[in-house]
């Protein structure tokens, strides 16, 4: 299955008893605006996940802006939003696939395989002539056993201890300013991971908001990547939501295997301990 859906494709396929539509819409300044936009209109027969709140477990202080849930949270999370195990999940929000991406990085870590994210989002929707809807859906608690493959995740100590064995490529998807430690604004010290790359997350999308051809992604990855595999880079951004964008633009690309850092930036700039570094990628 296609990691994206298309308009068209989703179109023909509302009603279907499997399918199960996610609304992840958010806004990181205005936690509540993702679920006010959900109750003013979504997609017919969406349900709304919150970032925060169910695609995130609880924070320490320690563990970033935006944690990885518990595997037994996330299934009664997940079974309360109708998704059981033969469901088909359909994600989308209105910021170009940053916070659908998180979900369909999620459900594939514990275990699904038919879940996809809608190119272009609400905005590909209503430019297409779609509709959307005020109603509440009626909900099915689902059935399902998740199954975290932590082969997926790498967390501080293997970045730290990578520091110096340079086994993985850490690649961070913020903004160029923010990866230099100029302009941030989400976390309380500036700068990057010593030794990282950066890709913007953004440079996997069209002016439209809808991601970058197959063939052009894999192009462009693998001239980044510049000889090296995907199995050996690790993702990470400031909290583990946008770095779910470039591992979902590189299985679009065909070129799979890349891990998460989910604690990324935000945690390991809670340690003092932790080297930082400023400036350009190194």
């Amino acid at each position: 299955m296609s990691p994206l859906i298309q308009v068209s494709e989703l179109a023909n396929q509302l009603g279907q008893t499997d399918l199960v539509l996610v609304d992840c819409r958010h806004d990181l300044t205005q936690p509540e605006a993702g679920r006010l936009a959900y109750e003013q209109g979504h997609l017919p027969g969406a349900v709304f996940a919150h970032l925060d709140h169910d695609l995130s477990g609880p924070k320490t202080g320690r563990n970033g802006r935006h944690p990885l849930p518990d595997p037994a949270q996330l299934e009664r999370k997940l079974a309360a939003l109708g998704i059981g195990t033969g469901s088909h999940i359909v994600a989308y929000d209105a910021h170009g696939g940053i916070f659908s991406a998180r979900l369909w990085w999620l459900l594939k870590w514990v275990g699904f395989q038919a879940v996809q994210v809608l190119d272009g989002g609400v905005n590909a929707w209503l430019a297409a002539g779609g509709q959307l809807d005020t109603m509440s859906p009626s909900i099915t608690i689902g059935a399902l056993e998740a199954q975290p493959n932590y082969a997926k995740v790498v967390d501080a100590e293997t970045v730290l201890d990578n520091l110096d064995r340079q086994e993985f490529m850490v690649i961070d998807a913020r903004a160029p300013g923010r990866f230099a430690g100029e302009g941030e604004t989400m976390d309380p010290v500036a700068g990057h991971i010593p030794g990282a790359m950066n890709r913007f997350f953004q440079l996997n999308l069209q002016a439209d908001g809808r991601f970058k051809p197959a063939e052009m992604l894999r192009n462009e990855w693998k001239t980044f990547l510049d000889g090296r595999d995907a199995h050996d880079t690790v993702q990470q951004c400031g909290s583990g939501v946008t770095a779910c964008h470039n591992l979902l633009a590189l299985e679009i690309a065909g070129l799979p295997g890349s891990r998460l850092y989910p604690g990324s930036w935000s945690e390991w700039c809670a340690d003092p301990s932790r080297p930082v570094a400023r400036g350009a990628a190194d």
